[in-house]
């Protein structure tokens, strides 16, 4: 791994007369720089509106320069650091690596249109919701900032469109088509509603200006790729080498595959063994998918986003009540349904930025897909325990809790680089641990909804590993949503699709195994649950490192398996 990683930068010399301080601040500045949306995004705003080099020529060089800034990094002087500068090194050196890897290795701005569309984690995207949804500033001021950004789209659409000119898969083409259509959709639509209410008449001419052109620029994009005749089946997938590659670069695992999946299928029998002792109390007579049924048939009649909205302040008292873990401040979540843009992700959160201060974070929840059967759309509708844990993961204590940590870390590379196996770890043990402290007061109808989202956790990483180094054919993948997650037709369709351009969508479970074995060894000595609390302050204290790098923090002096 140390040759492959080498091979992606050249050589430094090293720095012992700068402090580490600087070197870190000169990293942090110049990749703010170089990535202007995700610097808006984290609550910098003088680079607001801009959107970064996204040809060929400029994604290249822009490898080449952090590659560059890695060997800086390495080559610090470790004699000159202190222990918590050499956590900071580490984490760093992960953090420049997940971006080499997705840009050199699996070069996935010319592969994957999720590049383009804010499915990498602490990254560009083309996602407005920095302008149109966060109240930072005036209305005037961000109808301004989304002006601008509107020109850039204009700007970049002919290199995206030139960059993902290769065949793809057909799952590649449904992912753009509908997240740069959606994009177009909503700025014809949403947008000049949430900007209703700017003053200037002039302001809102130049705004409807404006709009024409990003939209059209965006279906452009999004009528390429329609006319693409997809590759056969799935010919994108990472492989075995780059896959292993994948874990060590972005969150430094290095467990072999084959234990690895042996871990991960262990989790999922033993989830599958839960819910079959869960469903004797809740519908003996029923078969298992007939009991996912009746549990998944408990709609929130006042729909899901209105449930949400009771479910949050009821979470929030649970944790305060069983003094799970400390809440750092006094911020709440608001609950809306998510623009078309992004509706292929069924929840998710929108957290303020770094350096953003007085924003309010939003969990969103996606409607069904129009285009599903009714029957498909109507099952798609989670249900009121299957929202709860929704709930659970997106906001209390969720990634929302999560945030509040990270946001007030003193390390910005901790604050702004929050890694997908600690976030999506983190929400998703936050699920379990909360049934586990009494959430549901082991009604099994909430278990169930506990269940049915790690059932789907759990085939996601098995259908990761199977669709990118065994050779799992999408079928094969939905197949296996549909008999071991009880998912219906059209979640088991989006979920197996969402493999293909996201292998690393295994980390929920990887990260949640990884944190509970931590917890099981940290707080062995340490009188067991009534360390919880302790173990979860400690664990939410640094950020999102990856669990590894944690790990040897919170257990200096253990040297047992991350898993």
């Amino acid at each position: 791994m140390v040759i492959a990683i080498g091979l992606l930068t050249g050589c430094q010399r090293a720095e012992p007369n700068l402090a580490w301080h600087d070197l870190v601040h000169d990293y942090v500045e110049s990749y703010l720089q170089h990535h202007p949306a995700f610097a808006a995004s984290q609550g910098r705003h003088e680079y607001d509106g801009r959107l970064p080099d996204w040809s060929e020529v400029g994604i290249l060089a822009e490898a080449d320069r952090i590659g560059r800034f890695r060997d800086r990094v390495e080559h610090y002087p470790l004699a000159q650091l202190s222990p918590e500068e050499r956590f900071e090194r580490d984490y760093l050196l992960t953090r420049i690596d997940r971006e080499l890897f997705w840009t050199k290795v699996a070069a996935a701005p010319f592969h994957n249109p999720g590049f383009y569309l804010g499915m990498s984690d602490g990254g560009d995207s083309l996602d407005p919701a920095t302008y149109v949804v966060k109240p930072y500033a005036s209305v005037d001021h961000r109808a301004r900032a989304f002006i601008a950004y509107a020109r850039e789209v204009v700007r970049v659409a002919p290199e995206i469109r030139r960059n993902l000119a290769a065949p793809m898969p057909a799952t590649y083409i449904k992912l753009g088509v509908s997240g740069f259509r959606g994009l177009a959709a909503f700025y014809r639509k949403d947008v000049l509603i949430a900007f209703a209410a700017a003053k200037d008449p002039a302001l809102q001419t130049e705004m409807r200006a404006a709009i024409e052109p990003a939209a059209r620029a965006l279906e452009q994009i999004a009528n390429d790729l329609q006319r693409r005749t997809p590759t056969a089946g799935f010919s994108d997938a990472l492989g075995a080498e780059k896959f292993s590659q994948m874990l060590h670069m972005t969150e430094r695992v290095d467990v072999p595959l084959d234990e690895l999946e042996a871990a991960l299928q262990a989790d999922l029998d033993r989830n599958l063994k839960a819910l079959n002792a869960a469903c004797q109390q809740y519908a003996p007579h029923d078969s298992i998918p007939d009991c996912v049924e009746r549990m998944n048939a408990h709609k929130p009649p006042e729909g899901p986003v209105a449930a949400a909205r009771t479910q949050l302040p009821e979470l929030k008292r649970f944790i305060v009540e069983h003094d799970l873990l400390t809440i750092p401040g006094s911020e709440e979540a608001r609950v809306e349904e998510s623009p078309p843009y992004n509706q292929q992700n069924g929840a998710y959160i929108d957290p303020p930025g770094y350096f953003d201060r007085g924003v309010p974070a939003v969990y969103y929840l996606s409607p069904p897909d129009p285009s599903w059967s009714a029957a498909e759309q109507a099952a798609y509708i989670e249900s009121r325990a299957n929202l709860l844990f929704v709930s659970t993961h997106e906001v209390w204590p969720g990634h929302f809790l999560q945030f509040q940590w990270s946001n007030r870390t003193p390390s910005v590379v901790g604050g702004l680089w929050v890694g997908y196996a600690f976030a999506e770890g983190w929400g998703h043990y936050a699920e379990e641990m909360m049934w586990e402290a009494g959430l549901g007061q082991g009604d099994p109808e909430v278990h169930i909804g506990q269940l049915f989202n790690a059932l789907e956790r759990n085939v996601r990483a098995i259908s990761a590993i199977g669709l990118h180094t065994r050779g799992m054919t999408l079928e094969e993948s939905e197949q296996l949503f549909r008999e071991k997650a009880f998912t219906n037709p059209g979640e088991a369709r989006q979920q197996a699709a969402r493999g293909t351009y996201d292998p690393g969508y295994l980390n929920y479970t990887l990260g949640k195994l990884m944190i509970r074995k931590m917890r099981e060894d940290y707080c062995s000595a340490r009188g067991g649950q009534v360390c919880w609390k302790a173990f979860h302050d400690h664990l939410l204290a640094l950020g999102g490192p990856p669990l590894p790098l944690l790990r040897a923090i919170l257990l200096p002096k253990d040297a047992g398996s991350v898993l």
